[in-house]
């Protein structure tokens, strides 16, 4: 089956941008002059997939907001000679079938997806989280459902880290896979490791925030007990399946910014602010003006 669902957990509490998430989602924080969640719906509806389940929790109606018709903003515009600017604004809401559902406590990724599965069905699925902007010629997530057609199988999104590095990060024990096609890219996953000491990781090829999954995650989430702090973790639940089935790590072509740190945030919006056309050459300039 063709993927045509992405689940995006939202209801994360975003502790590490206060006092900025005191009164907004973390997923709307701007990078120039997108929010963050935006960058990963844009991502989703070029990789052909027609809708996104978004799990959200208390406090996240804007999110909502930001991905509907606003008709009282829209008259005002086309009122003003901003045409152009209302049909982006239209665009934004036209981009996608959404659905939203509630995760009424954040019990860790596992529990989001499950919170999801009513809608999901026993269809297989994509899982983006926000905090992961991706930029790359062709989108992360089209690069993967590539794989999965090929295989049919799981795939996780995985990129090379420093071996300092690791603890931060789900960590896959692999094979690499001769394949012509990915060049050297691609995986055969036997076991991951969940926030390894740098001694005890199996490799440097790190888990990040994208994944492809079949039907039978969620039946290994449904087994999965609850570990630190009451969660439910993904890893777990896919740590179980590839005992089943085949997984696979794609190393993907492209640069991820973490954007759920604050660093990673500035990284982010100085690098993609130079990209654009409307803003690239004066903010360089402005850059080379510094006396750092």
């Amino acid at each position: 089956m063709a993927i045509q669902k992405v689940v995006l957990p939202v209801a994360g509490l975003g502790t590490r941008f206060l006092p900025a998430t005191k009164a907004q989602p973390k997923e709307m924080l701007p990078i120039v002059d997108k929010p963050l969640v935006q960058y990963a719906v844009e991502e989703a509806a070029a990789s052909g997939i027609p809708m996104v389940i978004f799990v959200t929790g208390r406090g996240k109606a804007a999110i909502e907001n930001h991905f509907d018709v606003s008709f009282e903003l829209e008259h005002q515009l086309v009122g003003r000679g901003k045409e152009d600017l209302r049909q982006q604004l239209r665009s934004i809401s036209d981009l996608l079938k959404f659905a939203y559902v509630r995760q009424q406590e954040a019990l860790g990724l596992g529990h989001a997806i499950l919170t999801a599965r009513e809608l999901i069905d026993d269809e297989p699925f994509a899982v983006m989280l926000s905090d992961d902007v991706i930029d790359s010629r062709v989108p992360c997530l089209k690069q993967m459902i590539a794989v999965y057609e090929r295989y049919k199988a799981s795939v996780v999104a995985i990129q090379r880290v420093p071996r300092r590095s690791v603890s931060s990060y789900g960590i896959i024990r692999a094979q690499a896979v001769p394949d012509k096609d990915w060049s050297g890219r691609l995986f055969r996953v036997d076991d991951m490791v969940e926030k390894p000491r740098p001694q005890d990781a199996p490799s440097d090829l790190a888990i990040i925030g994208r994944y492809v999954l079949t039907p039978g995650v969620l039946r290994e989430l449904k087994e999965t007990q609850a570990g630190a702090g009451g969660e439910i973790q993904l890893t777990d639940a896919l740590r179980r399946l590839v005992a089943k089935e085949q997984i696979y790590g794609y190393l993907f072509e492209g640069k991820r910014y973490d954007a759920g740190d604050k660093l990673g945030f500035l990284q982010a919006t100085v690098e993609l602010a130079l990209k654009r056309r409307d803003l690239g050459k004066p903010f360089r300039n402005y850059l080379r003006s510094l006396k750092l």
